[in-house]
């Protein structure tokens, strides 16, 4: 019985054993991964104008108005500029959080300003800036050079690199624009270019949230964009 007892004690130890060392490989390949995913978002996050990898995006010209991208950081914002990426939101957003705005605005402001939130502004370019143009591979005449005499803001795009769902995206917070700019395709082309962003800093997505009231932005990301919910 000593001997039987000892057997199956021994087969146990080993099936414990064995048990043990499966749940060690899968906790360490979990953090492997989860390491791996870090350092890709933290590496995203270190560049310090991911538009510089993309010279054709700097500008933009439709409908007779020249824009101008610049790339900015949460934690580097100008008084003036927070104070226009505040009244925008309210002008875009309010009607679609109802009577939650008041609370929901104190979040963005929080959201705004963060170390990790990562911008793109878009100037309009005062006509008569000197500007060089070429066409692109479908026709479209396109910005490539100017001697920049940036204006006024008329729009931004907020993002970051975060993980989400065990992977690394490129979080869309907000991509806000003046009325008066839209409807050019203005807001497509900076989809792309954050698409652009994020294959080139590795993420395996680009991810965002709708307000569901919000029905043209739906259109626009789910039609224009094939983005899928």
């Amino acid at each position: 019985m000593e001997c039987e007892g000892i057997s199956r004690s021994f087969r146990n130890y080993v099936d414990n054993k064995s048990t043990d060392t499966i749940v060690k490989t899968k906790r360490t390949e979990i953090l492997e991964k989860k390491k791996a995913i870090d350092d890709v978002i933290k590496a995203a996050s270190a560049h310090k104008d991911p538009l510089s990898a993309f010279p054709a995006f700097r500008f933009y010209s439709r409908h007779g108005m020249s824009m101008y991208l610049e790339s900015g950081r949460g934690d580097k914002l100008s008084a003036p500029v927070k104070k226009y990426i505040q009244n925008l939101l309210k002008v875009n957003m309010e009607r679609h959080y109802g009577s939650q705005w008041p609370l929901e605005e104190k979040v963005k402001r929080r959201e705004m300003a963060a170390p990790e939130a990562r911008y793109i502004f878009v100037y309009e370019v005062p006509n008569g800036s000197p500007c060089e143009t070429s066409k692109t591979s479908d026709g479209k005449r396109t910005i490539t050079n100017c001697l920049v005499d940036r204006g006024t803001m008329v729009g931004f795009a907020h993002f970051r690199f975060v993980r989400e769902e065990g992977i690394p995206v490129l979080y869309v917070y907000e991509l806000q624009l003046e009325a008066r700019v839209r409807g050019m395709g203005l807001g497509k082309f900076l989809m792309q270019l954050l698409e652009n962003i994020a294959q080139k800093s590795d993420m395996g997505a680009v991810m965002l949230t709708v307000q569901k009231s919000n029905f043209g932005a739906i259109n626009f990301y789910t039609s224009v964009l094939s983005f899928y919910p």
